[in-house]
């Protein structure tokens, strides 16, 4: 095989793996639409500790009581882009209800992370999963994806793809307003 035919089949493969696992389709989806962090609804929320950017250690578990948003990212990841200053916006006008918003980033180096929120300037706490043991327990299909856990610490609702500040202020609103 000639070297321009193994490039074009390595980016062939690449565009496969990108548009399958992470265009809302691949290895998690059932035909049905379900999968993928949506069929965890009602489920107990996973909790690990992390490492945080700032250097202290965080979980889920230790947000019990509060509702949490968990955004599963990467820096290399166009759509995390995009939907960061919505995350950044519900993080702070939310914060008052009881919300907490924890990125999580997906395997990548502190200074990766660290790069990104300051020149995207995130106030929210990221956390970093470099193992990405908190996507695959929350059956991420692909990035982002967001999950919601109540106060109760079950997980409300799961969602593959960016979204908008609407969307999720639409997603987190049921959460918010059970006590």
């Amino acid at each position: 095989m000639t070297q321009p035919v193994r490039l074009q089949a390595a980016l062939v493969l690449i565009c496969l793996l990108v548009t399958g696992c992470y265009g809302g389709g691949g290895p998690g989806r059932r035909i049905d639409g379900t999968g993928g962090p949506a069929s965890l609804a009602g489920a107990p929320g996973v909790s690990f500790d992390l490492p945080r950017l700032d250097g202290s250690t965080d979980s889920l578990a230790r947000h019990r009581g509060s509702v949490v948003l968990m955004n599963f990212w990467a820096t290399w990841c166009p759509p995390c882009k995009e939907e960061m200053p919505a995350l950044e916006q519900l993080a702070r006008e939310e914060r008052g209800r009881g919300l907490v918003v924890l990125g999580i980033d997906q395997g990548e180096s502190a200074d990766a992370a660290r790069s990104f929120v300051r020149a995207h300037g995130i106030s929210f706490p990221i956390l970093l999963d470099a193992d990405q043991k908190y996507a695959s327990s929350y059956v991420s299909i692909g990035l982002p994806t967001t999950v919601i856990v109540g106060r109760d610490g079950h997980v409300v609702r799961g969602i593959d793809g960016a979204q908008t500040i609407a969307q999720f202020r639409t997603a987190i609103a049921p959460a918010l307003a059970a006590r």
